[in-house]
C-alpha cells in the first residue's frame, strides 16, 4: 500500500526544488498549500500587493499584460514552473495579472513567511533567490519578445 503524498514529495519533485536539501525542501513545506484554479479563473490582479509565490505542478497560467479593454499575453508559465516573484519583496505590488488557461494546480508559498525564511536562513534564502530571478529573467525576456512582436520586429 502507497503512502499518502506529503508536500515535501510534491515540492521534492518540482524543478524550482531541485537541488535543495531535504531540510531546505521541509522548510519551504512548511509554508506552502495545495491549491487549484478553474479554467479562465484570475489568481493575481496586476497593481494588488501579492503575498504569495506559486509553483504550478500541472496545468498553465498565462501572464498578461492588461488594460481596460483587453490583456494582453506575455508569457505562458507551465508545470515545472512558478509565478508570483513580486511577494518576496517588501511593499511590491503584482507588476501583472496571471489567469488559469486550464484547470491548474499548484502550490501556494506563503509570502510573509518566505520573506521570513530566507532571512533567517540565507544559505536557503540565496538559493531561492537565485531561482526566482531566474523566474524574473525569463519574464522579462518574455515581455521583451512580445512587445517586438506587437511593433513588428522580428526577433
Amino acid at each position: 500500500m502507497m503512502g499518502q503524498i506529503t508536500l515535501e514529495d510534491v515540492l521534492r519533485q518540482h524543478k524550482f526544488a531541485s537541488g535543495l536539501t531535504g531540510p531546505q525542501i521541509a522548510s519551504l513545506a512548511s509554508l506552502a498549500s495545495e491549491v487549484a484554479f478553474d479554467e479562465n479563473e484570475v489568481i493575481l490582479v496586476d497593481g494588488q500587493r501579492s503575498n504569495a509565490f506559486y509553483l504550478v505542478t500541472q496545468g498553465s497560467v498565462s501572464v498578461e499584460l492588461r488594460t481596460p479593454r483587453y490583456a494582453v499575453c506575455v508569457d505562458a508559465v507551465t508545470a515545472e514552473s512558478g509565478f508570483g516573484w513580486s511577494a518576496l519583496l517588501d511593499r511590491q505590488d503584482t507588476a501583472f495579472q496571471v489567469r488559469a488557461r486550464e484547470h491548474t494546480l499548484a502550490l501556494r508559498l506563503d509570502g510573509p513567511g518566505l520573506r521570513a525564511l530566507c532571512r533567517e536562513d540565507p544559505v536557503l534564502g540565496v538559493e531561492v533567490l537565485h531561482r526566482v530571478l531566474q523566474l524574473v529573467a525569463g519574464r522579462v525576456r518574455a515581455t521583451e519578445i512580445r512587445f517586438a512582436e506587437m511593433c513588428g520586429v522580428k526577433v
